[in-house]
């Protein structure tokens, strides 16, 4: 204790000092006892291991770009153009990845009217032997009465069809029209297809059932592009 002035109470003896100390101590207002510090978390084996192969990785690129510029002349023009070139193939090899993962296949850059179908690259057509198959297919499912399986059923297989012809031209976010509009459907083939692909909308979104005459019509567009010899009936 302390007199008003702040200074020790000389009237305090050791027994009321070891009272007021046992009171701190066990009143649990202050931490007295400190355990073992906690040992920092140690990195995973696998971690280390990835990092040392990014490093070794690293280093013998690091290795390779310094031994091809010292096989340049100490003109600035010829390292700057050596630099260019490796930025070059680096974005090359970035796009290449990048193509593979949006679109599955591995391809070499191309124009993108190319990749979208041109004037002198012919546009997607089924083929007939397939064509055909599928149309039987969907015959089966219109007899048991199922027009909208029916009509669905050939709008799935044209757009696998589609999809195995030219990986790029299908998107997974890609909706029926879009492909309905899309520079690689011929266009012979757009209109049967926005028509396919109207009914499926009707039916699978709008929750409207399809009739025979829906069938009807989207089976007679199908026909007559990816059939255009077959008689429909």
């Amino acid at each position: 204790m302390a007199s008003a002035s702040g200074a020790p109470d000389p009237s305090m003896g050791d027994a009321t000092f070891r009272e007021a100390h046992r009171e701190l101590v066990n009143g649990g207002e202050v931490q007295f006892s400190f355990g073992p510090a906690t040992e920092p978390p140690t990195t995973p084996e696998w971690l280390r291991a990835v990092g040392r192969a990014i490093a070794d990785a690293l280093e013998t690129i690091g290795t390779a770009i310094m031994w091809l510029f010292s096989w340049l002349p100490e003109a600035p023009y010829a390292r700057v153009l050596l630099a260019v070139l490796l930025a070059a193939l680096a974005i090359l090899a970035v796009w290449i990845v990048a193509a593979r993962i949006r679109s599955g296949a591995w391809r070499w850059p191309r124009r993108a009217g190319r990749d979208a179908g041109t004037e002198d690259d012919e546009g997607w057509i089924p083929a007939e032997e397939p064509a055909r198959a599928w149309l039987n297919e969907a015959d089966r499912l219109a007899a048991d009465g199922r027009y909208g399986e029916a009509v669905h059923r050939l709008l799935l297989r044209s757009v696998e069809d589609m999809a195995r012809w030219r990986p790029g031209a299908v998107r997974p976010s890609s909706t029926s029209r879009d492909l309905a509009g899309a520079p690689a459907l011929p266009p012979a083939a757009r209109g049967a297809f926005a028509q396919i692909a109207g009914l499926v909308e009707r039916s699978l979104f709008g929750g409207r059932a399809l009739s025979l005459s829906d069938w009807s019509r989207a089976r007679d567009a199908y026909a007559g592009f990816a059939l255009p010899s077959d008689d429909a009936r």
